[in-house]
């Protein structure tokens, strides 16, 4: 007879502090984590939902789902296996995964991959002017179609045109909404936990009315207002738009800022696009022909080497969102 072997509470603690390295909408990191002698349950944390803009919790499930990514990642380069059971008890929409650990061998890219999670962060600055082939986009989109989400890339001249419109008039009504201008407020300059430190943000002329505006992206990090002819554009869409899909398509997300961390690109969700219901629902009958509902819309380019490592945003410990049973 034998025992599957118990998961040391100092793996547990590694593979959660390199999950919650994952980007969040606002950096608000609203996933917890509860540890077992061979499990690591994920929960979603609805105190951290943004009410105005996300009242649907679709980008509170996109960012656990790629926290519950790098979970995965992380747990296999430090050796153990993990077998994934996703939204396991209906009773609980909370309980989000549970993943059941063994140890297995670490992937020959072990020490790639692991430096690759612990250095992933968004450059909030302009891409460099080299363009973006269609093949490293279709590359990006297949790593998140293996990893159960749908992605593709919009390479059609008209597509884009379509959806660097679409951006535009999702930046213009957020920023128009003062509820959503103070929601974004709250999650700002909060410390060294949690939120988007000013510094963070890119200056120059993404300044509006004064303040640097920070409605280019929900997401942690923040990108440039206009699309540069030679950014790639890449959205995540599902035929359903529920909870379901949402954590899919975070785990695609994740898989897909890796490979682009990975492979010299920086990658910056665009989710405006996606929280306004006028453009989301614009966007799936313009762009995707009514076939698929928009997740999320992302947009990759090449990072430049020559300037200095942009500021990262901050964590929270491992002891405030991990709980061991």
């Amino acid at each position: 007879m034998t025992t599957t072997r118990v998961v040391p509470v100092e793996t547990l603690h590694r593979i959660v502090e390199i999950a919650t390295r994952a980007p969040s909408v606002h950096n608000t990191q609203p996933w917890r984590w509860r540890g077992g002698s061979r499990t690591l349950e994920l929960f979603a944390d609805p105190t951290r939902q943004l009410a105005h803009t996300d009242p649907d919790g679709r980008n509170l499930l996109l960012s656990c789902g790629t926290a519950l990514h790098h979970a995965q990642v992380a747990a296999g380069v430090l050796g153990w296996q993990s077998r994934v059971a996703r939204h396991p008890d209906p009773d609980r929409p909370d309980l989000l995964a549970c993943l059941d650990l063994s140890p297995g061998p670490p992937p020959a890219t072990a020490d790639e991959t692991l430096a690759a999670l612990e250095r992933r962060c968004t450059d909030r600055r302009r891409f460099t002017a080299w363009p973006v082939p269609e093949e490293r986009q279709a590359h990006l989109a297949r790593i998140a179609n293996h990893w159960g989400a749908r992605a593709v890339a919009l390479t059609d001249e008209s597509e884009r045109y379509i959806a660097e419109r679409l951006v535009r008039r999702a930046h213009r009504l957020q920023w128009a909404d003062p509820d959503a201008r103070a929601e974004q407020a709250e999650w700002r300059d909060r410390g060294g936990e949690d939120g988007i430190p000013t510094d963070a943000l890119p200056p120059g002329p993404d300044l509006v009315g004064g303040h640097r505006n920070r409605f280019q992206s929900a997401w942690d990090d923040r990108s440039a207002p206009d699309l540069e002819a030679s950014d790639g554009l890449l959205v995540l869409f599902d035929t359903d738009d529920d909870p379901a899909a949402w954590l899919r398509a975070g785990e695609g997300l994740g898989a897909m800022w890796l490979s682009a961390t990975t492979g010299g690109l920086a990658l910056v969700p665009l989710s405006q696009v996606i929280e306004v219901p006028e453009t989301r629902a614009a966007f799936r009958t313009e762009v995707l022909g009514s076939l698929a509902h928009p997740l999320l819309l992302v947009r990759v380019g090449w990072r430049s080497t020559a300037r200095p490592a942009p500021v990262r945003t901050p964590r929270r410990p491992v002891s405030e969102v991990l709980e061991l049973g």
